[in-house]
């Protein structure tokens, strides 16, 4: 029995076309149809138009909206591809992750660096790979670019112009493509921790500051007086902060006191955060602040906007950001 694959297309470089500003989405799935068909394989494809937008262009209105098309249809398909702009992919990817938590099909999501009209794109080796993880049955979220799928928690563009654009950082590839087919790794897929429910809400009240040596703690501050509730801070190294001369330190727990949240991560893309090793992240532990682990700054960022959407509660913040709800971080 063929396997039916829903497509939802929201712009993005595959389907892009030259316009006297530039190269901008402009292609349907109408106008994609052949191309995708071609790589469809023994499934029965359905296609629709999402948004045409540039993924700089997409926001968490349309993380929520795309989500509930999703979810909305999750019983009338064997697997959902998305077709996304690459240069905001991973947020895309990492949100539906967890609004989508235990999705009982694949969701795909898929790009490219060069149309698909281009005779030497990626776009069409990225689709078949895609539509072929949809049909996999194995249930989740994923992204699939250049032969391998990648949990979708797990991704993170790397490279801006290479066709292998995006890296699974810090957990292996949920699959892989060579001459002898998909290969899948069955351990590198989280399983279902329960029934799905669409969980939806979200804080757009989120900010994510990589630290650089100069940078004074008023601009933490500024962010308590704009109405800020959650603070994603890209510390140094596994997670150090200054305390001397600058005491940022002492400036978040001021800003913990008055019920902001704060995450610190790494700016380090591999191996992730270790607090508790020197004084710079102990003091920064002591006063409450979140840690990342070793999460990706999309996963990290995504997680306290959906955290934060749901609940208000400090002791629920801490519970649910310390626990692995969808692959994304190694406690």
């Amino acid at each position: 029995m063929k396997r039916k694959i829903l497509i939802i297309n929201t712009g993005g470089t595959l389907s892009s076309v030259m316009k006297d500003s530039g190269l901008a989405p402009g292609l349907t799935t109408t106008d994609m149809q052949k191309e995708l068909h071609i790589v469809s394989g023994d499934t029965d494809l359905e296609i629709e138009d999402f948004c045409s937008l540039d993924s700089a262009n997409i926001f968490p209105e349309d993380w929520q909206n795309l989500a509930r098309r999703i979810a909305n249809v999750r019983n009338d398909y064997d697997g959902v591809v998305v077709i996304h702009g690459t240069d905001t992919l991973a947020y895309t990817s990492s949100m539906l992750s967890f609004m989508l938590r235990n999705i009982t099909i694949p969701v795909v999501i898929t790009g490219s660096q060069l149309s698909i009209k281009n005779p030497v794109a990626d776009a069409m080796e990225n689709c078949r790979c895609a539509i072929h993880m949809a049909a996999s049955g194995i249930p989740g979220v994923f992204v699939a670019f250049n032969r391998k799928v990648m949990l979708g928690c797990r991704a993170s563009k790397v490279r801006s112009l290479s066709f292998d654009a995006f890296e699974s950082i810090n957990y292996p590839n949920v699959a892989t493509i060579s001459s002898l087919g998909m290969s899948i790794d069955d351990k590198a897929v989280p399983r279902r921790s329960g029934v799905f429910h669409l969980s939806d809400s979200y804080s757009s009240k989120v900010c994510m500051i990589k630290m650089f040596p100069g940078m004074h703690r008023s601009l933490l501050e500024s962010l308590a007086d704009q109405g800020y509730k959650g603070i994603y801070l890209e510390a140094y190294g596994i997670g150090g902060m200054p305390f001397v001369k600058h005491d940022f330190t002492g400036t978040v727990e001021k800003l913990i006191e008055k019920g902001i949240t704060v995450v610190v991560g790494t700016q380090c893309p591999y191996e992730g955060s270790k607090m508790d090793v020197y004084e710079t992240g102990r003091r920064a532990l002591e006063i409450g602040v979140l840690q990342a682990h070793d999460m990706t700054s999309e996963a990290a960022l995504t997680k306290l906007m959906w955290i934060l959407g749901m609940t208000d509660n400090p002791a629920e913040i801490r519970d649910y950001y310390s626990i692995n709800i969808a692959g994304e971080v190694t406690i």
